[in-house]
């Protein structure tokens, strides 16, 4: 695919995820009700929002591609085994979204042949827009657009950590995580997306953390990549399928952070 093609895809997402804003802040602090889709494990939160949200989008992308294939968190796939393929998570973050904290965002991607081209993340309630293609990355706040770039972090002595929350981890993994974090200046918790986002925006260095979806990263990868940052799995590998997720603003220091988590 072409720069012009990317850039017109971008476009129609930027439009389709923008126009789906309301629908999140109709519920957003709102006193939604709130169910729990869970089949073992953790509490897994779901709202009318989200089932809203995607049904939303899988139309505006049925009107517009309907040879399109479709991977969403609420209803599932469609056509999802062909050459392209949208990804929609409709609230990555909804245990923030019902908790009142804006660190939530509503993210929707392109694959080209199961592999992330292009992706976007709106933030409604702040007015947020981060998206890119893989070679470059933007934030729209209100007018004002501007490009991302990580911020050149070589060492995790001097990086900021963020993870959602340590429960998403094994107690093997939580051991390689809370190795990592003693090696960083400073380790916060929460975010979601929004942390991904603030790394893609030279605001964070380093993202660790498991136990994701697809439709979790896969969105996010062309923002990260475009502005500069690795991302991979624990082990090096591009994290197609979700699993265990290794996000830092440079390569030194993505190297640096592999050879943490394996100890």
């Amino acid at each position: 695919m072409d720069r012009d093609e990317l850039q017109s895809y971008l476009r129609f997402t930027a439009e389709a995820v923008e126009a789906a804003g309301p629908i999140a802040l109709r519920y957003f602090r709102a006193g939604t009700a709130v169910a729990d889709k869970r089949t073992g494990g953790f509490f897994d939160p779901v709202t009318a929002a989200d089932r809203e949200i995607e049904t939303f989008l899988r139309d505006r992308i049925a009107e517009r591609f309907p040879a399109h294939g479709v991977i969403g968190e609420e209803h599932g796939s469609t056509a999802a085994d062909g050459e392209l393929s949208w990804v929609i998570d409709p609230i990555d973050g909804t245990r923030a979204f019902i908790s009142g904290m804006p660190a939530w965002g509503m993210m929707m991607g392109l694959l080209e042949a199961g592999r992330p081209c292009l992706g976007l993340v709106h933030q409604p309630f702040l007015g947020e827009t981060f998206s890119g293609d893989g070679n470059r990355a933007w934030l729209q706040s209100g007018a004002t657009r501007r490009e991302m770039t990580v911020r050149p972090t070589g060492s995790l002595d001097d990086a900021v950590l963020y993870c959602t929350h340590p429960s998403m981890f094994s107690p093997s993994e939580l051991a390689c995580f809370e190795r990592v974090a003693s090696r960083c200046r400073m380790s916060r918790f929460g975010g979601d997306c929004y942390a991904y986002c603030l790394l893609a925006l030279g605001e964070v260095d380093v993202v660790v953390e498991s136990g994701l979806q697809p439709y979790d990263i896969l969105p996010l990868i062309p923002i990260l990549e475009g502005a500069g940052a690795v991302v991979t799995d624990w082990h090096g590998k591009p994290p197609l399928e979700g699993g265990q997720v290794a996000v830092a603003a440079t390569a030194e220091l993505h190297d640096e952070l592999l050879a943490t988590l394996r100890g």
